[in-house]
């Protein structure tokens, strides 16, 4: 069909628009409506399906008969059989007469099934049946009836997911989709967005009896960018909502524009902060994980001390070669760790369950939970071979918790030759979360 040829359809329904697939869908919706074929009309909510039933329905040859919409998703389970089906008096509590379904009020005419994807499975298996034969039952009857009716439905779902999830008949679905319509949704129609908009403004001018708006071309171009979730629909109410609010201001322009778009789209801007907060969560889990591992690394190093000063304890107070064997890295690493003027001072405020000791010969427990929080060494221990001599008062040991993620990065870094997807990896965070932390030490990559 020519454009021409589409334009007194568009007129007479009230399509405005002159986008191709919305041209495409009024074309097919024009040569299949003077037969009696099954048409499945999709589309995302709000986006006009029901326009295109009226279409095939008044364009066929059966116009004079009656054309019932019903929306499948806003019948109770209980009662949508009895609803299309119709019921016989007594058949279940509350049916105190016998009661005509649509299908058999429709004879001879058309039925427009909206959301049908919402229909249970049983109901589905009777509708079929209207469908293949014309023939239905009516609740609580055996007798079974005809009917001439003509089926056109419509979904937003997709129904090739919800056959293969069971939630949708396989058989019934190929029978709705012998001639199928795609309705565009409102973001993929281009220019059609602005005309809409014009004639929704000069419609509720004309209802309100107020002056219609307008907007500037900037406003414009702002209108022209929303993905609009609600289609048609929302369109609908933001210009109903700025023709009745702003009063005195009938020139739009996009700062204006910006506010109602802003309240209009706040299903958008929900799920943008719920993408935002999901990634945030994430990268919190994982250095959530990177401080489990510092953490378990740190109790393997303080079980060793734990170790090592209980037989330093059991030796009066001595460094022997057995206690030196194997704790060479040890007492290396407390030296460069720990190293801040001439000697060390050590006081250990970590709950590690040791008795305190005065090192001259007495334990005592100086915590009813048996857990130490102050460990003081104040005798003079020399070791052997000068390993290490150690002369020291007090000295707090700092175990940060900042420098051991530093240096577990660092030593990734190194490993995987500063390929940063693969140090993050192997520390078990993201590649995001690795660069951010790199920033935040200072960490310089060769």
């Amino acid at each position: 069909m020519t454009n021409s040829e589409i334009q007194p359809v568009k007129a007479r329904f009230g399509i405005i628009g002159n986008s191709p697939a919305l041209n495409h869908a009024i074309e097919v919706a024009v040569q299949v409506a003077p037969t009696d074929m099954t048409v499945l009309i999709t589309g995302e909510s709000g986006s006009g399906k029901e326009s295109f039933s009226k279409i095939i329905h008044n364009l066929s040859a059966r116009k004079h008969g009656q054309f019932i919409a019903v929306n499948c998703g806003a019948i109770p389970e209980g009662t949508i059989d009895s609803e299309l089906f119709g019921h016989e008096k007594g058949s279940f509590t509350g049916a105190i007469e016998a009661r005509k379904g649509y299908f058999e009020v429709t004879d001879g005419g058309t039925i427009f099934l909206d959301e049908i994807a919402e229909l249970p499975l049983g109901t589905q298996a009777r509708l079929l049946r209207v469908l293949e034969n014309g023939e239905f039952i009516r609740v609580g009857s055996s007798k079974v009836q005809k009917t001439n009716v003509r089926v056109v439905a419509a979904t937003n779902v997709n129904l090739i997911q919800a056959v293969e999830r069971n939630r949708f008949r396989e058989d019934l679905y190929y029978r709705l989709n012998t001639v199928p319509i795609f309705v565009p949704p409102l973001r993929e129609r281009g220019l059609d967005i602005e005309l809409l908009f014009r004639k929704f403004t000069t419609d509720f001018a004309e209802k309100y009896r107020i002056k219609p708006i307008s907007l500037t071309s900037d406003a414009q171009d702002l209108l022209l960018k929303q993905r609009f979730p609600g289609n048609i629909r929302q369109l609908k109410n933001l210009a109903e909502q700025i023709s009745i609010l702003e009063v005195d201001e009938r020139i739009i322009d996009a700062q204006r524009l910006g506010g109602y778009l802003q309240l209009n789209n706040g299903r958008n801007n929900s799920s943008l902060i719920r993408k935002d907060f999901d990634e945030q969560n994430s990268d919190n889990f994982s250095e959530r994980e990177l401080l489990y591992k510092i953490l378990f690394d740190m109790r393997k190093d303080v079980t060793e001390l734990k170790k090592m000063f209980l037989k330093v304890l059991q030796n009066d107070g001595n460094i022997s070669d057995d206690i030196l064997k194997g704790n060479e890295t040890m007492f290396q690493n407390m030296e460069s760790e720990l190293s801040k003027g001439n000697g060390y001072n050590s006081e250990i405020q970590h709950n590690l369950s040791l008795p305190s000791t005065d090192y001259n010969g007495g334990y005592h427990n100086n915590n009813s939970d048996n857990e130490l929080k102050i460990i003081t060494l104040e005798s003079n221990i020399e070791t052997k071979e000068n390993v290490i001599d150690v002369t020291h008062t007090a000295e707090e040991v700092s175990l940060s918790l900042e420098k051991q993620e530093k240096d577990m990065i660092i030593k990734a870094l190194k490993k995987n030759r500063n390929k940063r997807k693969y140090a993050a990896q192997d520390l078990g965070i993201s590649e995001r979360t690795l660069y951010r932390k790199i920033k935040q030490y200072d960490i310089e990559e060769d």
